[in-house]
């Protein structure tokens, strides 16, 4: 028919149509581009034919056409797309892509044409339109009734059409047989960047954004590498939205976790840039060209997803062009040259320097209060909110579902239930991803990229495919982890399970000693692939699991069939730190420092904890006996009691041998750790078990230390002469026996006695006598329980001199070796010698640090209780209440290390025997002899 002569007018419906990419698809084909062309517009006319529309206008791949109905217009195109899809082209690289737009708008025919600003609207809207999408505008849609069968218009949203200063909101129609997924439309406003709107607000990670920002202003490849879950995207996305401006060609977010097939990944890429594949060539050519001449920031999230292809993507992009940067974020390295490898931190748990929440603390609060409809949690939450966020080692994502858990419980009933972290985290969730067994991992990574382009859209394949899992991975702490540990080999995989009974970090040679082979290559695997942090230190770097992902690695470690064999390893390599803590270089013991066992406490509670549910419970008592004094010193003999009961439950529930006298030996120490924490009645219980079970295994040492500790409890029922009495009787067996050294305890007991009832001489003779058997005994000499009772000695003899020099000697040597709670009698012994020589605010000062320090060691109190208080109230009547009030109070302020300190600098007494710091001072303190009413409850000098 004659297009002049059958002219729409009125709202006409203005469409037009063109070849994406027909200039390369013209030198692909080269002669047989010409019948191809000829197929493309003979399908074109036959349906334009069938819907009565005029064609008028056909220039080279071009069409322009005119209808009378929008929706015969919009029927004509859906049957063109159909045809061109359904035919049988000469090769699937000759397939013509034909794209479509479509606008109505009141216009009427002259001499054969159109002049109106309408066409130049339809123009527009179909160069929006991608290859094989048909995009209409709203005054289109809003007359297209009825759409064709099973059809939809699906809303694009406001646009700014190329030349118009107005908005047009732009359909895409849907219908069987045509593609769904395209980039979006091109037009003039397309915004410079893509990044996702975040539905929560960003909290923290000040200092990570200024330094990341640093690193992408002066290099073109920045990693944020980091374990799953830590926050990599997120911080990623908020550093990219601050630097939009930056890049006049935008700045684009591409998820590769949706890329279900490495040969994708620059098709993902190219369709976020709003690129198609061009027929015959690579798509990562096309991409290469398109980014070459422009400045713009990429930010690939996920690389762990497809590491190689996203590798060689990059080095294409960063090789092809200098305006283009890439950010990504990965679990494991691109390994490129030029890349810089930023290492994201868990969230601080420590509270700022400004008295500020921590980092972790403040997102949680946050989540939180966002989880309870906006109730702030209560200021008495706060203790166990930092409880939750350490034991969590301020892993976001653990933060976040954490926060979730808050719906139903408490702050305090979450923390309590974190021993099982990913049972607590994931309740209510399922797992979406099945764990995968990682000894098949290399059947299940993705294949080669594929070198030729898929026919199908590749970026809709890859969002139909990848979507769902990419959201899914971070539903629970089991997916997210998963997600990393499906790609280990299987000696990387066993290390991970094996490093799970560790509770805290390891150097390289315990790794070695707990695989039992050199682990550097599947350690390199797991520091790589973000499960193991490694930490450097001057003297070697340790290397540390995140507890959500050490949690992980013990589920799979039980479900493996290998914990036994794991934890029996660990208890072994927990028992031979212990011993090796007691010796020095050369093999031989050295004075115990408790501060060697500081680092080995946590382990030390993993190998008991095994030991008291699945190993053994004679080696547990080994264990526990090997932090004797660590517990008390600690103020945590509640603590050891509780793991010696449940050493003897499982005793009871294997029937497991253990010899009289290693159980004399427990019995011994439970029955100190009862006196220190103020239960008397199983004070004495145990000492009596321990003095049975010593009897039995026949030891004379053994005997003497156990009967040697029967006097505390009889110290503390308020039994002193009968406790004066038992240790003489031991002191005397002792010798008879010949293991003198072995009933030192009694003989300090004794001197503590003496010094009660003012037998000054006979103590001071007693304890001389003692000196060089406490300074042959390794675990006893670090004490200087000696020159600490020496020291009290001369106090009550008014002997300034010989008070500081010997509790100075006992500070230094207690403060030296890590005997805390020790430290604190010897800085009240100082702050009375303080009082007596004159200097009454340093004596005030060190009596409320010794206070507060003992508070937080939870000590019972001492054999010195009564004489400190008595001390006390002389002081205050020399201060006044305000001075004495004020001086203790910022004694309270100081730390342990601070009192030392400030004890360590008092000025040594005058030497002359007619000092005045021996004689009685007006007003002042004088120093007595104590008297039979001193505190009955129990004290260790």
């Amino acid at each position: 028919m004659s297009a002049r002569l059958h002219l729409p007018t009125g709202w006409v419906t203005f469409v037009f149509t063109d070849i994406e990419g027909s200039t390369r698809l013209a030198q692909l084909l080269g002669p047989g581009y010409r019948p191809v062309l000829a197929e493309h517009h003979r399908l074109l006319r036959r349906t334009i034919a069938a819907t009565e529309g005029a064609e008028l206008l056909t220039e080279g791949d071009s069409f322009f056409l005119a209808f009378g109905d929008a929706s015969a217009a919009l029927t004509a195109c859906l049957s063109a797309q159909r045809a061109l899809a359904d035919h049988e082209w000469p090769t699937p690289e000759a397939a013509p892509r034909v794209r479509m737009g479509l606008h109505t708008g009141w216009a009427e025919p002259r001499d054969g044409e159109y002049a109106s600003p309408e066409v130049h609207r339809a123009a527009r809207v179909a160069a929006a339109a991608h290859g094989g999408q048909v995009l209409c505008s709203a005054a289109t849609a809003w007359r297209a009734e009825p759409l064709p069968a099973g059809a939809s218009l699906l809303d694009l949203g406001l646009h700014r059409l190329r030349g118009f200063d107005d908005r047009e909101r732009l359909f895409q129609l849907v219908a069987p047989g045509l593609e769904r997924q395209f980039p979006r439309p091109r037009t003039a406003d397309a915004v410079a960047h893509n990044l996702p709107i975040q539905v929560t607000s960003f909290v923290g990670r000040q200092a990570e954004r200024v330094e990341l920002r640093q690193l992408v202003a002066g290099h073109r490849l920045v990693t944020v590498l980091g374990a799953g879950g830590g926050g990599k995207t997120r911080l990623a996305v908020e550093l990219a939205t601050d630097l939009v401006e930056q890049y006049p060609d935008g700045v684009w977010f591409v998820d590769i976790a949706a890329v279900t097939d490495p040969g994708l990944v620059a098709f993902a890429i190219a369709a976020v840039l709003g690129l198609r594949p061009e027929p015959g060539r690579p798509m990562v050519d096309t991409l290469v060209e398109y980014a070459a001449a422009r400045r713009m920031l990429i930010v690939l999230d996920t690389c762990d997803a497809q590491p190689a292809a996203c590798a060689d993507v990059v080095s294409r992009l960063l090789a092809g062009g200098n305006g283009v940067r890439v950010l990504a974020t990965t679990r494991e390295p691109l390994a490129l040259p030029g890349e810089v490898v930023w290492r994201i931190p868990p969230l601080s748990v420590d509270p700022s320097p400004d008295g500020t929440e921590s980092d972790a603390v403040a997102l949680l609060l946050d989540r939180t209060t966002a989880a309870r409809g906006g109730r702030e949690p209560d200021p008495a939450e706060s203790a166990d909110l930092r409880r939750v966020v350490r034991r969590l080692d301020g892993l976001p994502l653990a933060i976040e579902l954490a926060a979730a858990r808050l719906r139903v419980l408490s702050v305090g009933q979450l923390a309590e239930r974190l021993d099982d972290v990913l049972g607590t985290l994931d309740a209510g969730r399922d797992d979406p991803q099945p764990p995968v067994d990682p000894d098949q991992a290399d059947s299940q990574r993705e294949p080669d990229p594929a070198p030729a382009a898929p026919r199908a859209s590749p970026p809709a394949q890859a969002n139909r495919a990848g979507t769902r899992s990419a959201a899914e991975r971070h539903l629970t702490m089991q997916a997210t982890v998963t997600w990393s540990y499906r790609t280990l080999g299987p000696r990387a995989a066993r290390l991970l399970r094996w490093l799970a009974v560790f509770a805290g970090p390891v150097e390289l040679p315990t790794v070695e000693w707990m695989l039992g082979d050199d682990p550097l290559d599947p350690l390199s695997v797991l520091v790589d692939k973000s499960l193991v942090l490694a930490e450097p230190q001057v003297a070697g770097g340790t290397y540390r699991m995140l507890d959500p992902i050490r949690a992980y690695a013990a589920r799979r470690l039980a479900e493996a069939g290998e914990e036994e064999a794991a934890r029996n390893r660990h208890v072994a390599w927990s028992q031979h730190a212990l011993e090796r803590a007691h010796l020095g270089p050369n093999g031989q013991p050295v004075t115990l420092s408790l501060y060697a066992l500081d680092p080995l406490a946590g382990e030390l509670r993993a190998a008991l904890r095994w030991c008291a549910t699945g190993g053994s419970a004679r080696t547990g008592l080994r264990l526990a006996g090997g932090l004797d004094q660590w517990w008390r010193e600690r103020g945590l003999a509640r603590e050891g009691r509780l793991w010696l009961f449940r050493l003897y439950g499982r005793l009871a529930e294997t029937g497991e041998a253990v010899p009289e006298g290693e159980l004399a030996a427990a019995y011994h120490m439970h029955s100190l750790h009862a006196g220190a924490d103020g239960e008397f009645a199983e004070e004495l219980r145990y000492s009596q078990r321990a003095e049975a079970a010593a009897r039995q295994a026949g030891d004379a040492g053994l005997l003497a230390r156990v009967l040697a500790g029967r006097a505390a409890p009889l110290f503390d029922m308020g039994q002193f002469a009968e406790a004066e009495r038992v240790c003489r009787e031991v002191i005397d067996w002792a010798h008879e026996q010949g293991v003198d050294s072995e009933a030192l305890f009694a003989v300090l007991r004794l001197a503590e006695l003496l010094w009660r009832r003012g037998a000054l001489d006979e103590a001071a003779e007693l304890l001389g006598a003692a000196r060089p058997v406490e300074a042959s005994r390794p675990v006893d000499r670090g004490r200087r329980s000696v020159d600490m009772l020496l020291g009290m000695v001369a106090l009550a003899r008014g002997d300034l001199v010989a008070a500081h020099e010997h509790l100075l000697a006992a500070l230094r040597s207690r403060m030296n070796h890590g005997f805390h709670g020790r430290a604190c009698d010897t800085l009240n012994a100082i702050a009375v010698r303080c009082a007596a020589g004159g200097e009454a605010l340093t004596a005030a000062r060190l009596f409320g640090a010794a206070q507060a320090t003992r508070a937080g060691l939870r000590s019972a109190s001492g054999i010195y209780d009564a004489y400190w208080a008595e001390q006390q109230t002389r002081l205050r009547r020399v201060l006044g209440d305000t001075a004495f009030d004020e001086a203790y109070g910022e004694g309270t302020e100081l730390g342990l290390d601070e009192a030392v300190e400030l004890a360590l600098g008092v000025e040594h007494p005058d030497l002359a025997a007619d000092s005045a710091r021996f004689a009685a001072q007006a007003g002042g303190i004088v120093p007595r002899q104590p008297t039979a009413t001193a505190d009955r409850h129990t004290g260790h000098a």
